[in-house]
């Protein structure tokens, strides 16, 4: 029988309790309708700014919360490439390099949902839960590329939540579950470049490009070594036959 190399993300108990993720996701909401719903009437001086002709606060939010998300993906990214990789071995190590994987992963969904709830109290653009929540359903700012970070939104939720039903899951979905993950990356660079007010700004442009760089590198490079230890391990079989 062929042995296969182990994955260590096939058995792993998941780095965050479902219960907490759950606590984490309403935290989230309530943390977007607190800011929307009870900011301007517990801090009236903030009411001009909130409230007043050209608000930014939460135009402001919305971005902030929007590149923590991103940088969350990312490293999301980063960690799973190096999973099943050598470079691993060497830091931070497979066990540890799973759970920075998951961890951030699942935190990337708490920030991308606060992002988007956030903007309902953007009274400049105007965003409605519904529109928040269905993807393409907003007919203000830039509907097609919102869209596409809004797809991007529930992939990622979707490969984040599969931590949590492993168990019931054969090796071929699971995989083919987290092969999503590079999709959902591709969706939110694109939806980041296309929708963020601040894309153009130098140290914006610089961040997609480690970023976008780093992952098409290691994901190169992942694809390159399985290639070569498969055809290192071909002659060997062949021989002992």
């Amino acid at each position: 029988m062929k042995n296969r190399p182990h994955d260590p993300n096939l058995d792993t108990i998941p780095a965050m309790g479902f219960f907490t993720l759950m606590a984490l996701l309403l935290a989230s909401v309530a943390g977007a309708f607190s800011a929307v719903l009870l900011l301007p009437a517990a801090i009236p001086g903030l009411t001009g700014s909130l409230l007043g002709p050209e608000p930014k606060v939460y135009w402001y939010l919305a971005r902030s919360s929007a590149w923590v998300a991103y940088l969350l993906l990312w490293l999301s990214m980063i960690f799973g490439l190096l999973i099943t990789g050598k470079i691993s071995r060497v830091w931070p190590g497979g066990p540890a390099a799973v759970d920075v994987h998951q961890f951030v992963s699942l935190l990337g969904i708490a920030f991308a949902l606060f992002h988007g709830l956030v903007l309902t109290g953007d009274r400049y653009i105007g965003f409605s839960v519904v529109q928040v929540l269905v993807p393409f359903s907003n007919p203000l700012y830039r509907p097609f590329w919102v869209g596409i970070g809004q797809i991007g939104f529930y992939t990622l939720a979707l490969v984040g939540l599969s931590y949590y039903v492993r168990r019931s899951l054969t090796p071929r979905v699971w995989r083919l579950i987290h092969y999503l993950s590079f999709l959902t990356f591709l969706l939110v660079l694109v939806h980041g470049v296309t929708s963020g007010s601040d894309s153009a700004q130098p140290w914006a442009i610089g961040i997609y490009w480690i970023t976008g760089g780093s992952v098409w590198f290691l994901t190169v490079y992942r694809v390159v070594s399985a290639l070569v230890d498969r055809m290192m391990r071909s002659p060997r079989q062949t021989a002992r036959v």
